[in-house]
């Protein structure tokens, strides 16, 4: 497995080894000991989700706060997304920051996204399902998000805002100000 580090601090880019013969592909989708060698990071990840989308659906930004934080390990089983993290904690040089990374079927990429990030995707290809793993488990009381449109956060989300199918929920999101006042 190939981790590269991104921009922001303890999020990664994981690029499993494929193994492809005449009957398909195996691969090993996480390795906690080669990952902890790796990045240095513990996880023990509690909670597996899964999602079904069609094109253009754009799926956050979420996050959990407090002790219902989450880290996660995000994949896409088939099609393609554009995966998006936002970097939230205070502290940090990259604070308001964010990496977007494609991940498809195709290239098996996964982003490891730290507690302390905002998360999101939306679906490039006709559909995707979007697979991932965290390290704490959903508390409804400790959600929260970011509205993906943000002037400050500025994200290119490689389609055209018209063709986003976003539910009303993630609508009425607030800015990263908002959140901060």
């Amino acid at each position: 497995m190939i981790v590269k580090e991104t921009k922001l601090a303890n999020c990664f880019v994981l690029e499993p080894k494929v193994f492809n013969d005449s009957r398909g592909y195996f691969l090993e989708s996480f390795n906690q000991n080669t990952f902890q060698k790796v990045t240095g990071l513990s996880v023990n990840f509690v909670q597996d989700n899964e999602s079904m989308s069609s094109k253009g659906v754009l799926r956050g930004l979420h996050f959990q706060t407090g002790e219902f934080a989450q880290a996660k390990l995000v994949r896409v089983i088939k099609g393609k997304v554009l995966d998006v993290a936002v970097d939230l904690r205070k502290d940090s040089i990259t604070y308001g920051e964010y990496v977007a990374e494609e991940l498809s079927e195709d290239n098996k990429k996964q982003l490891f996204v730290p507690r302390g990030f905002a998360h999101g995707f939306v679906v490039l290809s006709n559909t995707a399902i979007f697979s991932y793993k965290c390290d704490n488990y959903y508390n409804k009381a400790s959600e929260g998000g970011i509205i993906y449109n943000d002037k400050s956060l500025n994200i290119d989300w490689k389609l055209e805002e018209k063709d986003f199918i976003i539910s009303e929920k993630d609508l009425l999101l607030p800015t990263l100000q908002s959140i901060n006042s």
